[in-house]
């Protein structure tokens, strides 16, 4: 069977909504530099990306993540993905883009950048 970007991103925007940290953490090589606006520095290596998602999704409402495109750069991929936040998205929708270089069939670099939606 051969790798797909598509179903590999499904897959992990599916862990993205049932903020489930271990699963999400497969999705990521032991070395990992994670990157989003809320650590400008970033995140690197598994165990600290385990410790910011508990904290993260501990902070957070009920987040519903839905692929919307992806496209194969080399190295990796990018996609493009829309957030629906609360139970019926009461707190709002952002629209995201993620910079993901792979290592085999794991995230190395995962770059994350978001928007807010028009409600």
């Amino acid at each position: 069977m051969t790798f797909s970007i598509e179903r590999f991103n499904a897959d992990w925007l599916d862990a993205w909504t049932a903020k489930d940290v271990e699963r999400l953490l497969d999705f990521y090589t032991d070395d990992v530099v994670y990157k989003d606006p809320q650590t400008a520095a970033g995140v690197v290596g598994r165990d600290a990306l385990r410790a910011y998602l508990t904290q993260l999704f501990g902070a957070t409402p009920p987040m519903r993540y839905v692929a919307d495109e992806t496209w194969p750069i080399p190295g990796g991929y990018c996609g493009r993905w829309i957030c629906t936040m609360g139970e019926n998205g009461e707190v709002g929708r952002i629209r995201g883009f993620d910079l993901c270089i792979l290592r085999g069939e794991r995230i190395a670099l995962n770059e994350v950048y978001v928007h807010q939606l028009p409600a």
